[in-house]
């Protein structure tokens, strides 16, 4: 296969890293970087197979100033809910390409400890099967590709995650202690399920690698972007300043705030959003959340 991959970042790079083993692989991005087999967005987008890896916020945009259809296959890179309209991933892109032409990847995988090739599972979600296999039979011999057709759930998932991943920061920036870091988590995989259900989610996808297994990955590492914002919270720090410092973008900020708006709408329990919501942008005092939720 020749495929391309879109974005640049760290996880850009990783998948370039990892599709590279068995395939003939370029990469691009909005600015040109120094990397091996960087290519104009241009001939990139002429490839058949695309995976794009720019974060969630900024799909839209990309996708309206630079797309050009040519029958492409997507493999989608990114997690997030788009904050201004509430829209899933998979109905952004689904405005520019048919759902037989998207696949979306998910799973507990850090960039670098995949730029290093060590064994990692993924899942690889689409309504069109033989892509998802097409895509997941692509990866290398240190990832092990599973495949399934909960797009949704796969999608809810990955959003999520992040958001209780600055929980799971605030949690050991506080110093709760491992019991209540494990009640966090195992309470955010509850709450995480509950919200995908509401969309058709099946329950299964929640205990998966997508679900469980990158929600424990993400919710207890100082790898993890959200992570660290969450112990940047815990230390009283202000968001701009914690962003500043990240130098990196942490979906969990903004899909905080996309589910925080989706709840309101649809009366949804989630508590523990809601609680990252309030710290993230209304300044409540992390104590004051433990103590809320507590109750």
């Amino acid at each position: 296969m020749k495929i391309a991959i879109i974005g640049a970042g760290k996880w850009g790079q990783a998948l370039y890293h990892a599709y590279s083993q068995k395939n003939e692989v370029v990469i691009s991005s909005r600015h040109t970087k120094k990397l091996e087999n960087f290519v104009p967005m241009s001939e990139a987008l002429a490839c058949e197979y695309l995976v794009i890896a720019i974060p969630a916020q900024a799909v839209r945009g990309w996708m309206e100033e630079n797309f050009v259809d040519h029958g492409q296959k997507i493999l989608v890179a990114a997690k997030g809910i788009e904050t201004a309209t509430g829209a899933f991933l998979n109905e952004v892109y689904g405005s520019f390409v048919s759902s037989d032409r998207l696949a979306f990847i998910s799973g507990p995988s850090f960039a670098a400890e995949v730029q290093r090739s060590l064994p990692t599972a993924l899942k690889i979600s689409s309504t069109n099967l033989e892509l998802a296999k097409t895509y997941a039979e692509a990866l290398p011999d240190f990832i092990k590709g599973y495949v399934d057709d909960d797009v949704v759930g796969a999608e809810v998932a990955g959003a999520y995650k992040n958001v209780i991943a600055i929980a799971g920061g605030v949690c050991d920036g506080l110093g709760l202690g491992n019991n209540a870091r494990a009640a966090l988590i195992s309470r955010g995989l509850v709450e995480m399920t509950r919200f995908g259900e509401a969309f058709g989610a099946r329950i299964e996808t929640f205990l998966s690698l997508g679900g469980a297994g990158d929600l424990f990955l993400t919710a207890s590492s100082t790898l993890s972007r959200n992570y660290r914002v969450g112990l940047g919270l815990a230390k009283g720090k202000r968001m701009d300043q914690i962003l500043e410092e990240l130098g990196e973008v942490a979906e969990g900020v903004p899909t905080a705030k996309a589910i925080h708006k989706i709840a309101e709408e649809k009366k949804i329990y989630l508590p523990i959003a809601q609680e990252v919501y309030a710290m993230i942008e209304e300044g409540k005092d992390p104590m004051e959340s433990v103590k809320d939720l507590l109750r």
